[in-house]
């Protein structure tokens, strides 16, 4: 099968490696279609600290291939079309245990991060992948795979939101338009709130108006902690999602969250440098300040049935797909700063 191996930072090759010789409780799903994530990029440029070779691609979708002899043939039949969930969650730590397995001790030491011996990576930027059954989320037959590709991104927003307990009639303010802050928005809104945005591209504060949101801004051409206070009289926002890396774009998140309101650190931070946080503010003010990282498997499969039950339509946000074997032009569109979400193709999307 054909792959797109990343020997060394910045240095790839499509390569013809072995097909994955499934064990007794595992699939192989044929990708058809795999997004390019920020994480992605950072990956292929170097800066995670990954063993090479490395095949990236977390965000993939198929249709189910083969399995192994353990495997219910009356359930995982071939030609379904599938989504994995895509943590290796081990399921005995205490994370696993608790509901939590985006935590999972276990996952950040596995092969997908730190394989001296062979390939590591999630392995979703190649033309099979194998995965464990109890992993497999499936689609009906008629969702487009354009849809089904941004699974995992949506349920990492789902997480998010989750966590934030959104109530009718709240004021929620979503810092960056880019593809994840504008999911926040589309997911926002499904929870009934008053959705405002931050974001210094006219386009994207455009995009988020078309998708339903009631107010967006530039903070480039205000104060945007007055802005938003101004916009809810004078409380700030109950709850804050910042996508954003920027860490000064963090602290003053924090500042526009309301009284007893909650600030969410949705993105990682880069440069991961310490952030100035007023502690006195979040104790007088009753402020909760945390962050989301991953997706839950309750999360993943929240995903898939608003995009299986068309109440939230996730491609609106892809900007362009490319075959695999452009993959050169396809990472450098997704490097832009103005692009939305880049989809390699591996086979026919019909």
């Amino acid at each position: 099968m054909k792959a797109i191996v990343y020997r060394n930072p910045n240095d790839f090759k499509i390569e013809e490696i072995s097909l994955p010789v499934l064990e007794s409780d595992e699939v192989l799903i044929r990708i058809t279609a795999s997004g390019i994530c920020t994480n992605d990029m950072r990956d292929f440029k170097g800066e995670s600290n990954y063993t090479f070779p490395r095949i990236g691609g977390h965000e993939y979708c198929g249709v189910i291939e083969d399995s192994g002899k353990g495997v219910d043939k009356n359930r995982f039949k071939k030609g379904s079309r599938v989504v994995s969930y895509i943590i290796e969650d081990c399921k005995e730590c205490y994370y696993c245990k608790h509901g939590m397995e985006n935590l999972c001790e276990e996952f950040p030491k596995s092969r997908i991060f730190f394989n001296p011996e062979g390939m590591s990576g999630y392995g979703g930027f190649a033309e099979y992948l194998k995965v464990k059954s109890n992993d497999i989320c499936f689609y009906p037959d008629n969702t487009p795979f354009e849809k089904m590709v941004l699974t995992e991104p949506l349920a990492c927003v789902i997480n998010s939101v989750n966590a934030a307990n959104i109530k009718f009639g709240d004021d929620v303010l979503i810092i960056g338009g880019g593809t994840m802050g504008l999911l926040h928005v589309m997911a926002a809104k499904l929870k009934g709130a008053r959705v405002i945005l931050s974001e210094p591209l006219k386009e994207r504060c455009d995009k988020a108006m078309e998708l339903g949101c009631s107010e967006a801004f530039s903070p480039l051409e205000c104060d945007p902690i007055q802005r938003v206070k101004e916009l809810t009289s004078g409380r700030g926002a109950n709850v804050v999602f910042n996508t954003t890396a920027i860490p000064s774009v963090a602290e003053q998140s924090i500042e526009m969250t309301a009284v007893g309101g909650i600030c969410l650190l949705f993105s990682s931070i880069h440069p991961n440098r310490p952030l100035a946080v007023n502690g006195g503010t979040i104790h007088s003010f009753q402020k909760t300040v945390t962050g989301t990282v991953s997706p839950t498997i309750e999360s993943f499969q929240q995903a898939v049935e608003l995009i299986a039950k068309n109440l939230l339509d996730p491609s609106v946000l892809v900007e362009e797909i490319f075959d695999y074997k452009e993959f050169d032009h396809a990472m450098k569109t997704a490097m832009r700063p103005d692009t939305y979400k880049v989809v390699l193709k591996f086979g026919d999307l019909k």
